[in-house]
């Protein structure tokens, strides 16, 4: 089986054709997934569908790029994470890539999304984008990481350097991958996935985006994280089973979620 480990099935893309997306995991075997939050507004949508259907998570926080939203503070992260189904918090982080000027408040709202990780023992989903070194610098200084008291997360859609990918593994986190590895172009990353330990990866289809070969330029689903999966096998010269059922394992130590049965294809 197959956990996809960070989609959007809240999104306009997926939430409206729903039945045929839970139908598509169940055909490709991909038996869990964790939909993340954006922002607090949509929020809702996200925990809806968690509290809907047993084998859907969610998380709470709010991504980098959204500048015009409800800015979240500690405590409020900390009461809305403390929902069963809420897993994570996250996605935070940062991203130079979209938005330029003084973005000390994006800096800001990572380190409120680290204290709540650390307060509630949850672990961060964090995206970094032409951000890398002030990702690394702000983890640190917020004890982000089990080597600084704080908890395990992951890296998601992970597109740095395997510098970075160690860093990060340094202070317990998980590196994920989406379907970006299987992208031709995509010589460097795939270089990163061949070097980090099997132990220590996620997989991801970050959906409605980034469609994994062989669905390319389509709208991407959670179904369609079988395709990393088989793209990292490849890569790494291991059985497809190795890597369906480590990253399976990897998902549940890190979520602390209750393994449900074994691999079954």
């Amino acid at each position: 089986m197959y956990i996809d480990s960070h989609c959007h099935i809240n999104f306009p893309e997926l939430a409206a054709r729903m039945p045929e997306i839970l139908a598509k995991m169940a055909e490709n075997k991909v038996t869990h997934a964790l939909c993340v939050s954006v922002n607090l507004p949509e929020f809702p949508q996200v925990l809806a569908l968690a509290e809907q259907y047993p084998h859907i998570f969610a998380s709470v926080g709010v991504h980098p790029d959204y500048e015009d939203t409800p800015e979240p503070d500690v405590e409020q992260l900390v009461a809305l994470s403390a929902h069963p189904k809420i897993v994570a918090i996250g996605e935070t982080g940062l991203d130079y890539y979209r938005l330029e000027g003084d973005l000390e408040w994006q800096r800001e709202r990572f380190r409120v999304h680290i204290r709540a990780s650390r307060q509630t023992r949850k672990p961060l989903i964090i995206h970094t984008r032409a951000s890398s070194a002030d990702t690394i610098r702000i983890m640190r200084e917020e004890g982000a990481g089990t080597d600084k008291g704080g908890v395990a997360g992951v890296m998601h859609c992970f597109t740095e350097s395997l510098e970075v990918a160690e860093a990060a593994i340094a202070m317990g986190f998980y590196i994920s991958f989406s379907g970006i590895v299987t992208f031709k172009s995509a010589k460097e990353l795939q270089a990163v996935a061949r070097a980090v330990p099997l132990e220590r990866i996620l997989i991801e289809t970050d959906s409605p985006y980034l469609a994994p070969v062989p669905h390319r330029g389509k709208v991407n689903e959670p179904g369609f994280v079988c395709h990393v999966a088989e793209y990292l096998a490849d890569l790494k010269g291991v059985p497809l089973r190795q890597v369906a059922q480590q990253t399976t394992d990897n998902f549940f130590d890190l979520f602390k979620i209750a393994r449900q049965g074994g691999l079954d294809f």
